[in-house]
């Protein structure tokens, strides 16, 4: 018995390795163009995905938070019974009721809310996180040593320069064109950190992609890699015939 469940198991890992292998090269497989492979793993990984933030979200949150709350008897999630979480619930229906064309103005007043009081969280975190905060990391600390006094002069000299550059309300010549024109240079500098950064770790990722196809090339895994290649280039070059006969006998 227990030779069987190792054994089952074994193939259910298999199946993983060439499911996963598929996705993998079918997704690469956009290099060739928009294909069938290419639009199945997309659909599926956005499927996937919105069903698994669902699942997550309704069990995390909804039903703990909300339900635990109206029902706790039923729910036992640690909160005792507050009627007051009825409105959140009401809401959450008047969202679903855009579903209903005649009842579809109901969904503006949770979408009036949310927008209200997401407009009035995020406007303290960022005059502390944006302003108050930058205000206080461009001060100079002349207590520390001369190389940090060098980098908090250069940080001064990046945010006021920078400030300077989205200035539209003078002219950019003289002496406010050349603090602009070092804004630009911190700003450019500040770009291809990140847009290297980025490229950075989506080469990480790829790496890590092709190291597992090289890994599922073996006997272990029934040669998942190199079947699944031949499989989708002979897929793919069969279909690209299958279009380029349709086309022809488009025109013709």
């Amino acid at each position: 018995m227990k030779g069987k469940i190792i054994n089952m198991q074994f193939n259910f890992d298999i199946i993983g390795v060439w499911f996963l292998v598929l996705m993998t090269l079918s997704i690469l497989s956009y290099l060739y163009g928009d294909n069938p492979f290419y639009k199945s793993a997309e659909h599926i990984f956005v499927g996937v995905s919105a069903g698994y933030i669902f699942a997550l979200t309704w069990w995390d949150q909804v039903w703990p938070n909300l339900f635990g709350r109206l029902f706790p008897v039923y729910v036992d999630a640690g909160f005792e019974f507050n009627i007051i979480y009825v409105i959140p619930l009401m809401l959450g229906i008047f969202m679903l009721l855009r579903l209903v064309p005649s009842l579809s103005w109901l969904a503006r007043i949770s979408i009036g809310y949310i927008v209200g009081m997401a407009a009035g969280l995020k406007i303290y975190v960022f005059i502390n996180s944006n302003i108050l905060m930058q205000i206080q990391n461009s001060a100079i600390d002349f207590s520390r040593s001369g190389f940090e006094i060098f980098n908090h002069i250069l940080i001064l000299v990046g945010v006021i320069s920078g400030l300077v550059y989205f200035f539209f309300s003078k002219e950019h010549k003289g002496v406010v064109g050349k603090i602009s024109k070092i804004g630009i240079y911190f700003l450019m500098i500040k770009f291809g950190a990140s847009f290297g950064f980025a490229v950075m770790g989506r080469i990480s990722l790829l790496i890590g992609r092709f190291e597992d196809l090289i890994n599922f090339s073996s006997q272990e895994f029934n040669y998942a890699t190199p079947v699944i290649i031949t499989f989708m280039v002979v897929s793919l070059a069969i279909w690209s015939l299958k279009q380029k006969d349709n086309k022809e006998n488009y025109k013709g």
